[in-house]
């Protein structure tokens, strides 16, 4: 195959060092050629998936929803629970089978799974008909892996630690809202993740780039950003002289987009500077994601948490009395390993003291290369099941209260397309991530507007558009 005309671009690292991303003109020779990308697991994912997108639709490919249709085939995959390994391999089958019907079509695994070394085995020897393997730091390599191709399987999962890329290109899913990375990596090693082992060390990017990226967002139009890295909070801590994460929140806000948000926050990173930067601003939403992982002091001091089940009530309580109408969801594991009923019931205290507005609940799964993979789990699957439907229902009465205290008021809410609830319904998120549906013209999608609540269920709320009352910015 002859290659096209490239333009390259230089992507410059923090370390300094230049790497080249591929650009190609319209003589491309996959024009005409459509694409396929399925993505599991987390936000970063969904992000990554982005520059993906952007990469593909570099060398002229377009994307298609129809697996039979496509000419190349990513999966982004997620390394954090069993059940994503296994779904990843089932959807492999069938990429295998299209792969008989069209012996030239390019498969891809990428994401989190690709840096473990047991899947790349696996990969290697069982999976033959998998083109390409590359990994979370390689991402930005995507076109040359394609345009060099050759028959024999191309792995490239080599790390670039301590690295970050700028100048990245994105499709963005959406053109009112969109992710901004913040920081790649984390530095807790968490005795039960694998993400420090997949997505390497604590890498934060440098906060002139992520204004500049937050100001031309704003100058397109968009109206919210999330800022993202697995431990947000943390940002800064690995860059000498930068600024810390409550300064770079103030410095955010101070662009005027209209809104701010961020994910994930680890409660023993979150100081009482960020709490109050939260709560002076208005465009930095009241909305906080604060994992807990387990109500038991003893079992988060086995996960490697750093923190006890006190210090997290008492961030709790200190978020609620000085962020206004905040709501705080979170993250919660059952079954660790060496967890005793008198530990869920510690966890079970917690959620009944804080009322969460939401959580995320999962039953534990041990991941090959950590700590806690070594630990004896002595819990069978039938008590972990028991436990974890415990406490959804706890969960879900809780969020249904927290939803049921809207009824009857007036928010703001950003609408963001149709909804699936009905033919002339849309949807949108409160300045407190509550899901909205409400009846309402296609003309307000993009908009802030006010919206009366009507009725609550335990994830969503219907609501009426307020006459005359959208909000320009």
């Amino acid at each position: 195959m002859q290659l096209p005309n490239l333009n390259a671009a230089r992507l410059r690292t923090n370390a300094a060092v230049d790497y080249v991303y591929l650009n190609s003109e319209n003589n491309s020779p996959f024009t005409n050629q459509k694409y396929f990308l399925k993505t599991y697991g987390c936000q970063m994912n969904v992000h990554d998936s982005e520059e993906i997108a952007a990469h593909l639709s570099s060398l002229g490919y377009t994307k298609t929803e129809d697996l039979k249709e496509a000419d190349i085939v990513i999966l982004n995959t997620c390394a954090i629970r069993e059940n994503a390994h296994d779904k990843v391999f089932g959807f492999l089958g069938r990429c295998k089978h299209l792969k008989k019907e069209k012996p030239n079509l390019i498969i891809g695994l990428c994401g989190c799974m690709a840096q473990e070394e047991n899947v790349v085995s696996e990969i290697r020897a069982h999976h033959p008909y998998v083109d390409l393997v590359f990994g979370t730091h390689n991402i930005h390599e995507l076109p040359q892996l394609i345009l060099e191709k050759q028959k024999e399987q191309a792995i490239n999962v080599y790390s670039y630690e301590g690295k970050v890329f700028e100048n990245i290109p994105y499709n963005r899913d959406s053109q009112i809202k969109a992710w901004v990375n913040i920081q790649y990596g984390c530095d807790k090693f968490c005795t039960y993740c694998i993400v420090p082992y997949t997505r390497g060390k604590q890498r934060s990017r440098k906060s002139q780039d992520i204004l500049k990226e937050v100001e031309d967002l704003k100058d397109a139009g968009y109206q919210e950003v999330t800022l993202l890295g697995q431990n947000v909070n943390a940002y800064g801590k690995d860059l000498e002289g930068e600024m810390s994460f409550a300064d770079l929140l103030e410095a955010v806000s101070k662009t005027g987009i209209p809104r701010i948000r961020f994910v994930t926050s680890h409660p023993w990173d979150f100081t009482d500077a960020m709490i109050e930067t939260i709560a002076k601003y208005p465009n930095i939403m009241p909305y906080i994601h604060l994992p807990l992982q387990s109500g038991s002091s003893r079992i988060l001091k086995l996960m490697g948490r750093r923190y006890t089940k006190e210090e997290y009530l008492h961030l709790y309580q200190t978020i609620k009395e000085k962020v206004p109408n905040v709501a705080i969801t979170t993250d919660i594991i059952v079954g660790f390993p060496n967890e005793t009923a008198e530990d869920f019931e510690e966890t079970l205290d917690v959620v009944n003291t804080c009322q969460f507005d939401g959580a995320y609940t999962f039953i534990y799964s041990p991941r090959e290369g950590t700590p806690a993979a070594k630990m004896l789990d002595a819990i069978d699957l039938p008590t972990k099941e028991e436990r974890l439907q415990r406490l959804n229902t706890l969960i879900n009465h809780y969020s249904k209260i927290a939803n049921t205290k809207y009824v009857g008021k007036t928010v703001k809410v950003l609408v963001e397309g149709p909804s699936e609830k009905g033919k002339d319904k849309l949807f949108g998120y409160t300045e407190t991530m509550k899901l909205v549906n409400f009846p309402g013209s296609q003309d307000l999608i993009g908009e802030i507007i006010d919206v009366e609540i009507t009725a609550a269920k335990s994830f969503s709320l219907d609501g009426e558009v307020v006459k005359d009352a959208i909000t320009n910015h």
